[in-house]
């Protein structure tokens, strides 16, 4: 049998899932694992536990035969890619390799004057411990420490990968910061600076192509190849990793969701220097508390907003986008003075356009390097890493004069 998938049993341990390909297994059994990761090392396991697969369902059973997709559990370690035989002169069956992370990303324990009011789990030990929890079933990312306390680095195949797994935390109950995906750069042979590349197909009706292939180009994708179907037109191009953060959202906004995106790791290759995929900035909240229709209402002649009346927002939490590109200080939570003639919400509300809600992926990808993602089970709040505004103007005008 070959190893093709994992599951965790907090009773059993690690769970080897995949197709008996000849024979049959019972409980009890010994058996050889071939090891993939060490170029084929035998080690010895004993069957302590055989699960049949049913619907949605899992059961245990006695045993097993040629043909079943089965559970195997009674392993010290093992891993995708590993083949399971009784014999020990067994030789290991062909395994497709995964695909390397090429995308990574910072989890961090929420710092924000809102955290802890909305999840269960908010410490740094217990965002460790669901990460590494984490590693036992899902073989294609890879967790780290890294050199902050309460931030772990996490590397992943894409944003979309990553995006499910922030969203099953926050449905536990976790609060967390998630950073904008940086790619994982590699050196070459004579120390220059590799970057991955992707192969991307994208289906679009023809009217569409126009604005898909501008897009690409601003990306600095090459296209290699067009077909013309019926009504659409497939476009094949080859796009640094960097240059696919977004453009899944673009195609959709483009083709008013008629468009399909596919992409596939192709190879390493040269740095292509930098891609632009936000042109826009932000706009800041300075001050903490309720947003107003009133302030909202001048706020949003200033830009795009993200918030609606009555949610909370803190100094440094990014309330909406500038089409310019630079961020703005506003005031989202100020109050209309009451007089005798006129009420507090008199022709206000009348104006305000809804709010801009983005969703867990479109954010991961939307921010910027210093801006933050922060996730807890009823809200998502993009916001800068440093909070405070004098101190966020200091620390730009230090970074501009060592560049």
């Amino acid at each position: 049998m070959l190893v093709s998938n994992i599951d965790w049993s907090d009773y059993v341990g690690r769970i080897a899932v995949g197709k008996i390909l000849g024979g049959t297994i019972k409980v009890g059994d010994p058996l050889f694992v071939l090891r993939h990761a060490e170029g084929g090392k035998r080690v010895r396991a004993r069957i302590s536990k055989i699960f049949e697969f049913t619907g949605l369902g899992q059961r245990e059973v006695e045993s097993a035969s040629a043909g079943n997709i089965v559970g195997l559990a009674g392993f010290e370690d093992v891993d995708i890619g590993d083949t399971l035989d009784i014999r020990e002169d067994a030789h290991a069956l062909p395994f497709q390799q995964i695909d390397p992370p090429t995308l990574e990303m910072q989890f961090a324990v929420n710092d924000g004057p809102l955290a802890g009011q909305e999840g269960k789990f908010v410490t740094s030990r217990q965002l460790r411990e669901r990460l590494m929890r984490e590693l036992k079933t899902n073989v294609s990312i890879h967790i780290e420490d890294s050199d902050k306390a309460g931030v772990f680095n996490v590397k992943a195949r894409g944003a979309m990968q990553v995006a499910v797994l922030v969203e099953t935390m926050r449905r536990e109950g976790y609060e967390l910061l998630v950073s904008r995906p940086t790619v994982i750069e590699k050196k070459g042979p004579n120390g220059e600076r590799l970057e991955p590349y992707e192969t991307v197909w994208i289906e679009v009706p023809d009217e569409c192509v126009g604005a898909i292939m501008q897009n690409l180009a601003n990306r600095k994708g090459q296209i290699t190849n067009m077909e013309k179907h019926q009504t659409t037109t497939m476009i094949e191009a080859t796009i640094t990793t960097r240059g696919l953060i977004g453009l899944e959202i673009d195609v959709i906004n483009a083709t008013s969701g008629r468009g399909v995106t596919s992409h596939l790791f192709k190879e390493y290759g040269p740095y292509a220097g930098e891609v632009l995929t936000r042109i826009t900035g932000t706009l800041i909240a300075t001050e903490a508390g309720e947003t107003t229709s009133y302030a909202l209402v001048m706020c949003q002649e200033r830009g795009k907003l993200f918030v609606n009346p009555g949610e909370l927002v803190y100094e440094g939490m990014i309330v909406g986008e500038n089409p310019r590109n630079e961020d703005i200080a506003i005031n989202a939570v100020r109050e209309k003075k009451l007089t005798n003639f006129r009420s507090q919400g008199e022709g206000v509300a009348a104006g305000l356009t809804p709010a801009t809600k983005l969703s867990l992926e479109r954010s991961i990808e939307y921010i910027a390097a210093d801006e933050l993602l922060e996730v807890t089970p009823k809200n998502l709040r993009l916001r800068k890493r440093i909070l405070d505004n004098g101190a966020r103007m200091k620390a730009a005008k230090a970074a501009k004069a060592g560049a």
